[in-house]
């Protein structure tokens, strides 16, 4: 008798999953905040001019929000053992959680505004913003997420891609979310604005396995680069540009490195090491706006994720912290 339960159930949950995710829509705000768009533009702008990390932070804050507990903000919230606080949370970049602080404050000093937009919409457009104001698409962003009160660090193990998984890993985890092995390639694309710190690589160019030191899949020139930005007793605090060609353009480069062995991570270069991935690499690689609309589709898709809405949640007053 348990059998139907365990089914009626999950039947449930996935059916009040789409509900929650059909309930975003462009222009939630419209009679709310009606310029909240302008509003949160013009503060991301203004970060996005003091300092270009803003694009690859701010991007990569919404993948780790989105991947733990849904698109809610909770990697925002700045309780005891949060989110934030994973060892796999610990190389987000100070200026994404910066971008949505000022933006909120941005949206809040309008009276009409003040309380009424989420911070995981926020984070949802300020990602939008910083893929265009890096030169990548513009796109109608979905609107109407609530915040999640919860933030907790045990919530993140064993959520979040690592720079060692292999392609049936990656798929896996984007299939769990609801993201096929497309969305996939075409979010991994966000690496031709990113960075890393060398520990998270150096096995690649240094040991790799007893029979080859440095991963037979990297480019042989590209791993003695490596090594020079990245000698064995490195400053941790050194960072490389995963796109050494285009660093700070929005754009298809990502998969022309991967076609040359320029992939930083074991994730990104088994895109075109495996044969299950290469075909995709290589058409994003050769038309840039059939990458850019993979993009969009993926990005879209990945801000339904396990969102609040309706009564769902709050609207927080400070982003980090709940109500």
């Amino acid at each position: 008798m348990e059998a139907p339960n365990f089914f009626l159930s999950l039947l449930l949950l996935l059916t009040s999953a789409t509900i929650s995710s059909a309930q975003l829509r462009p222009g939630f705000y419209n009679n709310i905040c009606p310029n909240v768009e302008q509003l949160v533009r013009s503060a991301v702008t203004q970060k996005f001019q003091q300092t270009f990390v803003t694009a690859p932070a701010t991007l990569r804050l919404f993948f780790h929000d989105c991947f733990v507990r849904g698109c809610d903000a909770s990697i925002m919230l700045a309780n005891r053992n949060a989110e934030k606080d994973h060892p796999d949370d610990n190389s987000l970049a100070g200026d994404g959680f910066d971008t949505v602080i000022k933006a909120k404050a941005a949206v809040d000093r309008d009276s009409r505004c003040r309380n009424k937009v989420s911070c995981a919409d926020i984070l949802a457009l300020a990602a939008r913003d910083v893929v265009n104001l890096a030169g990548g698409p513009f796109y109608n962003v979905e609107l109407g997420r609530r915040d999640g009160r919860i933030s907790t660090t045990a919530s993140v193990q064993r959520r979040l891609p690592h720079a060692d998984f292999n392609l049936d890993q990656l798929n896996s985890m984007f299939n769990s979310h609801g993201l096929s092995q497309t969305d996939m390639i075409a979010l991994s694309g966000a690496h031709t604005i990113g960075f890393s710190h060398c520990n998270r690589f150096s096995k690649r160019i240094y040991k790799f396995s007893p029979r080859s030191r440095i991963d037979p899949t990297v480019n042989l020139q590209y791993a003695f680069q490596l090594r020079q930005m990245c000698p064995l007793r490195v400053d941790p605090r050194i960072a490389i540009n995963m796109d050494p060609v285009s660093p700070q353009k929005f754009d298809n480069q990502y998969y022309k490195n991967l076609q040359q062995g320029m992939g930083l991570f074991t994730s990104d270069q088994v895109l075109f090491a495996d044969a299950r991935s290469r075909a995709t690499v290589n058409l994003f690689a050769s038309n840039e706006k059939t990458f850019e609309k993979a993009f969009i589709d993926a990005m879209t898709k990945l801000g339904r994720v396990g969102v609040n809405t309706g009564n769902q949640g709050e609207i927080r007053f400070d982003c980090t912290r709940p109500n």
